[in-house]
């Protein structure tokens, strides 16, 4: 098993004790970091979208008019209007019925209405929106549907 010293006794201790002791690299008494930890996914494997702002999810039906000031998830059904300074992004599952007022918006789903960007539009792959977009910035995704008329332009800068 271990050598005996001349003694007979073990020199198990003695060896591993040298060896650091002697060692070219330096020892650390730290213990090695553990490896980063991967982000938590959801038990159905999709990835999670961070949110900052509300949500409504899917299967929520909404009449009348929708007012936010920073971001909103539309995944359900809205008939009205809505109306905001801030980021609405329409979901894969949302259908949207009235006209939509905002900083910006991203299209997943179906829109049946006018849209007005203060920024920037952008319709994504297997998107629908039947209506017209003004914007001074329109990004369209192959295999988005557009049916309506867009208008792109800056806000005039002044002198």
């Amino acid at each position: 098993m271990f050598p005996l010293a001349a003694d007979g006794k073990s020199t198990a201790l003695n060896n591993s004790y040298s060896m650091q002791m002697f060692s070219s690299t330096p020892r650390s008494d730290t213990p090695p970091s553990a490896p980063p930890i991967p982000a938590a996914r959801p038990s159905n494997g999709t990835a999670q979208i961070p949110r900052t702002g509300g949500v409504l999810s899917s299967g929520v039906s909404i009449k009348g008019s929708i007012k936010f000031s920073d971001e909103l998830h539309i995944d359900g059904e809205v008939e009205g209007s809505i109306d905001s300074g801030g980021r609405l992004t329409v979901g894969k599952n949302a259908h949207i019925r009235g006209e939509i007022r905002t900083r910006a918006v991203a299209v997943y789903g179906i829109i049946d209405g006018n849209v007005t960007a203060a920024e920037r539009c952008e319709l994504h792959s297997g998107c629908t929106l039947r209506g017209d977009i003004e914007a001074p910035r329109l990004v369209v995704d192959e295999d988005a549907t557009f049916l309506g008329s867009a208008k792109i332009a800056t806000a005039p800068r002044p002198a």
